[in-house]
């Protein structure tokens, strides 16, 4: 199986901590961009330069990038547009088959994605939770789902130990007997 390419949009996020988690969940479900747009990220980084970075190292090397228009970069012509948001006629993401190449868009902290991105979208889908989820959170969850329902010869080789070495905390040595 190719490497898919995914990326993901974020449509005015509020909080540093918020992007900063979306980027580890980039890093750990092997996305390849994150793009952003809006002011009050920008913004709440330059009144809040302390901010700890959640990103860890996982997710050094992923561009995160400011777009002005979610859908007017180069990447999303060549992916599915996947929006995950809360709007009547949406599909439940258990039954969901994510596309191969895929850029997944989620909606504001206290808001939504406008209504001319969800026409424009190749599928709509949400989290069937009682009340909505933190962005961070929801970025996790449909980034596992989409894990998850990969091929089995994709998902197998998740199983090595390899990948466990290389991913857990370097103060993590545990084994299973």
């Amino acid at each position: 199986m190719k490497n898919p390419k995914i990326s993901i949009g974020l449509i005015n996020p509020k909080t540093p901590e918020n992007v900063s988690s979306v980027m580890r969940a980039a890093g750990n479900f092997r996305v390849d961009s994150v793009f952003y747009t809006g002011e009050r990220y920008p913004r709440a980084v330059r009144l809040n330069p302390d901010i700890p970075n959640m990103g860890r190292q996982v997710s050094h090397d992923i561009p995160l990038t400011g777009v002005s228009n979610i859908l007017d970069n180069d990447v999303v012509g060549k992916l599915k547009i996947i929006c995950v948001e809360f709007a009547e006629n949406a599909l439940p993401l258990p039954g969901y088959q994510h596309p191969g190449d895929a850029f997944y868009i989620f909606g504001p902290e206290d808001g939504s994605i406008s209504q001319d991105v969800i026409d424009r979208a190749d599928a709509v889908v949400y989290v069937p939770t009682n009340g909505c989820m933190n962005l961070a959170a929801t970025v996790n969850v449909v980034l596992y789902d989409r894990l998850s329902k990969l091929s089995a010869s994709y998902a197998s080789s998740l199983d090595d130990n390899t990948l466990i070495r290389t991913s857990r905390d370097r103060n993590n040595n545990v084994k299973v007997r």
